[in-house]
């Protein structure tokens, strides 16, 4: 893919380290078309940065980028370019995931993406004015949304483009030959988890067509990392998938470490390797318990879930908090393991395996469960690429894709763990493999355990980690370091970077632009929950209504995560 880039266009710069290349405005298109034919058949995430005010002067505002991954996972290149003005061409033609992407950019930078099919606002409210991510865009300028959204033209809109009505000169629909009732599901509505709105066509129990609203939890999550140190940023990080924070953490810290060329000691390493594996098992038991409450099979629930509370005891002594744990810093980590750790991680191991054991016994062989999520909802493996989809929902269909064992970090390489597939991408197979992930990440933290290297938590540079209490009550210089940490924050050199992990519902990564001072110019969140939910409307289109529901809790949508 890198190699038929550089030869079609022998102009453009190639910068190894971030694995950028820059090209002219004009030839953006066909470089993201060539990247596709060429194997870059995963779309990651498109955003803009806006260099208003930037410390190096540039020519243009605007420029943009796509982060494509090439179909054996292991490479990521980002393709950009300057924009002379606010628009570009719309590469939803390509790609399906680009659709709610471009549209993301058109609602926080105010980039109109010619040709998309449905332009309009995704996660800020539809009366919102101004594009918040824009420089000149106050932090402290809120808005309020005082009416819903008419969905009905969005609805129109969908089913025209499926052929069942039509659309005259002037702009009106006709009526369509079926006898359609229209429906909302949420956002008020346990069974879409709280904030997300579906708006059906129903012929009878059928899902005719769907359209989707979210935002209703949108909190500026990229706009308050603008305004903050890179420690700062880590509490909001945990606001992202709150039902694993820690591995939200590392994300974010492992690629500011990345841009700052920091190692971490052998333990700091493997003391995140463990939480993050428990924080995946946790994650996957809420997803697994509430599903199946979804399908009426409450007994299942309390197996699944009391294990997890068991987990977030040992979350509490170990950073302080149950749920949001801010326990990573840049550079290591807050505290390190407290004494007997191991005695209380083996009953939660144990617990967690007996739960999952009993919670499968009960519908392995159950035809009910069989009847309500096999062949139900499916997605191919070639559609699931396209559309966006990463970790177990892309796993379920067949693609083995986990960037622990494609492009492994920290310990993976020399853990021994197996990668879980799915055949037929359906609810089935969505459930079944966060099961085995739950044995396969109780796997690795066996390894681990009794095998943690002693040594620091944390790496031994002054310019990036606070001094101990000694230091900062005993001496001037330690006092100042304290100080010039908290105040201005870590200095990350000037650059553009992005590193990801494998988070619990895929590829989690991270986009930043470092302009020299102790606050990022700019961060952009990769949130695999968002890919999953803009697919979810191919998913559940010729379903039942009450597998629309199953579904929607099969993918696992963060809320957090997803509109951030």
């Amino acid at each position: 893919m890198l190699k038929a880039l550089q030869n079609r266009f022998k102009h453009s710069i190639y910068l190894e380290k971030s694995n950028i290349l820059s090209l002219k405005e004009e030839e953006i298109f066909e470089a993201v078309k060539l990247a596709f034919d060429e194997g870059g058949t995963l779309l990651l995430d498109i955003t803009i940065i806006d260099y208003l005010d930037f410390i190096s002067p540039q020519k243009e505002r605007f420029a943009l980028i796509y982060n494509i991954r090439h179909k054996t996972f292991k490479q990521n290149l980002l393709l950009k370019c300057f924009l002379s003005e606010a628009k570009a061409q719309s590469v939803s033609s390509i790609y399906k995931a680009a659709n709610w992407l471009e549209r993301e950019c058109y609602d926080q930078y105010g980039i109109v993406f010619e040709h998309h099919p449905n332009l309009k606002r995704i996660l800020n409210h539809w009366q919102f004015e101004g594009f918040p991510l824009r420089k000149d865009y106050a932090i402290t300028k809120g808005q309020l949304c005082t009416q819903s959204v008419n969905l009905m033209p969005e609805m129109n809109e969908r089913l025209l483009e499926k052929g069942l009505i039509t659309k005259d000169k002037e702009g009106n629909y006709s009526k369509c030959e079926k006898d359609l009732m229209f429906i909302n599901i949420g956002p008020s509505h346990p069974a879409t988890h709280g904030t997300i709105r579906n708006f059906c066509a129903m012929d009878g129990e059928t899902v005719i067509a769907n359209v989707s609203e979210i935002g209703y939890l949108h909190r500026g999550f990229e706009k308050s990392c603008e305004n903050h140190t890179y420690n700062q940023i880590i509490p909001y990080t945990d606001r992202l998938d709150y039902c694993s924070a820690t591995t939200n953490n590392v994300a974010f810290a492992k690629t500011v470490e990345e841009m700052l060329g920091l190692t971490l000691p052998p333990r700091a390493v493997a003391i995140r390797v463990l939480v993050m594996e428990l924080s995946r098992i946790i994650n996957h038991l809420v997803c697994l318990a509430a599903q199946l409450v979804d399908m009426g099979a409450l007994t299942n629930y309390w197996y699944l879930y009391n294990p997890r509370e068991t987990a977030y005891d040992f979350f509490s002594k170990l950073t302080g908090a149950r749920l949001t744990n801010s326990y990573m810093r840049i550079g290591g980590m807050s505290y390190d393991l407290y004494e007997g750790y191991e005695d209380d991680l083996k009953i939660i191991m144990k617990e967690i395996e007996e739960g999952v054991s009993i919670s499968l016994g009960m519908i392995e062989h159950n035809r009910i469960f069989h009847d309500r999520t096999q062949n139900v909802c499916p997605v191919s493996a070639s559609e699931a690429i396209n559309l966006g989809l990463s970790g177990p929902n892309l796993r379920a269909a067949g693609v083995q894709y986990d960037l622990r064992s494609a492009k492994p970090y920290y310990l993976y390489n020399d853990l021994d763990f197996d990668v879980i597939v799915g055949s037929v991408g359906d609810i089935y197979d969505r459930i079944m493999v966060r099961f085995e992930e739950i044995n396969q990440s109780l796997r690795i933290m066996k390894q681990l355990l009794g095998n943690i290297p002693d040594g620091d938590i944390c790496v031994n540079d002054a310019s990036v980690v606070l001094p101990s209490k000694e230091n900062v009550y005993g001496s001037i210089e330690g006092t100042m370091n304290h100080f010039k940490l908290i105040y201005e924050g870590v200095k990350v050199p000037e650059q553009e970077y992005y590193s990801c992990i494998e988070a619990t519902n895929g590829e989690l990564g991270f986009f930043i632009v470092a302009d020299g001072s102790g606050r990022p110019h700019k961060v952009k969140v990769r949130a695999p929950s968002f890919g999953a939910m803009s697919a979810y409307t191919q998913m559940v289109e010729g379903s039942m209504l009450a597998d629309a529901v199953l579904n929607l809790g099969s993918i696992n949508i963060i809320a957090g995560e997803m509109d951030r």
